[in-house]
């Protein structure tokens, strides 16, 4: 028998050298009890932190009552967590889904639809921008275009045009008869923790109306609480007609969801889309779960006010080190830090010292901790990205 010489799990990911056993509120522990205090949420997702009861306590009633029924058939807490989720935003109509990238092809079939139903089915471009993530189907990669995620895999999928982060004036321009909506992410999260301002959104709520197009935001990281309000987009005062959500509504567990106004999710009828798994009981138990600690009159505001705490000790890291600390940017808790060299040794550094954290691009550092996050927590963490930028030596 020759032996196999190819790994067990395909080689994706560069993966740091740790491995977790449980998890506890803000912290990880692993195999040798070593906590690690989590400013990475698993990327945003672990948004009410890790084993928090109230989401145990659901699931396990969930658990031992029924898993799976798919979508043939009414999933009462399904029909209960989009009414909560219309109630609390712009959308009149949900579609769940299992994961981020769902969402978003749903919002990009959802759009395409929309034109074709309403009689131009010539409409079928997205305008998109440069250093955007979506996801990782043929779709979203082609959306991004960027070469990192697009090589090999080609041809890509037609339909979409990409200009520089936020430049209207560019987005204006790349307007065509067939185009049919424009889609952003309000932060861009693996683009760098590049924010759009509140002007910016209005100005592309306008030009989307002016054109009769359709505004889709990809609120699958920035969403969710993380902004300090339900969705990121609701600092502009402004409304889209189709969000992508996921990552922190289901804190944990595999969730996503597409929101959408009643004028354009009018046109999914019956048969033209749907999931095996999306919405379905065990979902649906842990999103309303979610939702109830969410909808809590204290928790947005608590979220923002933490979040303006740890972003005024960061700038207080960049002012005493503004050798080491570029820049300080972002939306509530949803932060980065560039750095004047690589991130990677540093990340490592921080991982070794009992502190988790994100990359994004080469320089920056990504902080996504759980929104529950207090005060304290944050001066640790601040004490242990201090102690790994003083080791490089740059204090001014």
């Amino acid at each position: 028998m020759i032996a196999n010489t190819y790994p067990a799990l395909m080689p994706c990911y560069n993966r740091l050298n740790v491995a977790f056993e449980r998890g506890e509120g803000v912290y990880l522990y692993d195999g040798d009890g070593k906590a690690y205090l989590d400013f990475a949420g698993g990327i945003a997702v672990a948004s009410l932190g890790h084993c928090h009861p109230h989401l145990v306590d659901v699931l396990k009633k969930q658990v031992e009552t029924l898993w799976h029924t798919s979508n043939m058939y009414r999933i009462p807490a399904q029909e209960k967590l989009a009414e909560r989720l219309v109630d609390a935003s712009f959308a009149d109509s949900v579609f769940f889904t299992n994961s981020g990238v769902e969402a978003i092809e749903c919002a990009l079939k959802l759009a395409r639809k929309a034109q074709s139903s309403t009689g131009h089915p010539e409409r079928y471009r997205v305008i998109t921008y440069h250093n955007a993530f979506h996801g990782r189907s043929l779709a979203t990669i082609s959306a991004t275009g960027r070469e990192k995620l697009t090589k090999g895999f080609g041809p890509l999928v037609e339909g979409f045009d990409q200009v520089d982060f936020l430049d209207i004036e560019a987005t204006r321009a790349a307007i065509t008869s067939e185009t049919a909506a424009i889609m952003v992410e309000p932060v861009q999260g693996e683009g760098g923790i590049l924010t759009a301002t509140p002007e910016q959104l209005q100005e592309l709520r306008a030009l989307a109306d002016e054109h009769d197009l359709l505004l889709v935001f990809d609120e699958i990281q920035c969403g969710m609480g993380r902004s300090g309000k339900l969705f990121a987009f609701e600092w502009a005062g402004i409304e889209p007609d189709i969000v992508a959500s996921a990552k922190g509504i289901g804190s944990g567990f595999p969730l996503g969801a597409c929101l959408a106004k009643g004028s354009v999710a009018q046109h999914l009828t019956a048969g033209s889309h749907g999931t095996t798994y999306g919405g379905n009981p065990l979902a649906m138990a842990v999103g309303n779960g979610v939702m109830d600690i969410m909808l809590e009159d204290d928790f947005l505001p608590t979220v923002a006010e933490n979040a303006n705490y740890l972003r005024k000790q960061l700038n207080v890291l960049m002012q005493k080190y503004p050798e080491t600390i570029v820049d300080v940017r972002g939306l509530g808790m949803m932060l980065g830090v560039e750095f004047s060299c690589e991130f990677r040794p540093v990340l490592e550094g921080l991982l070794a010292d009992g502190f988790l954290c994100a990359q994004a691009g080469t320089n920056v550092m990504r902080l996504l901790p759980p929104l529950i996050i207090t005060k304290t927590d944050i001066d640790k963490a601040i004490s242990f990205i201090e102690n790994a930028v003083a080791k490089l030596g740059n204090k001014s």
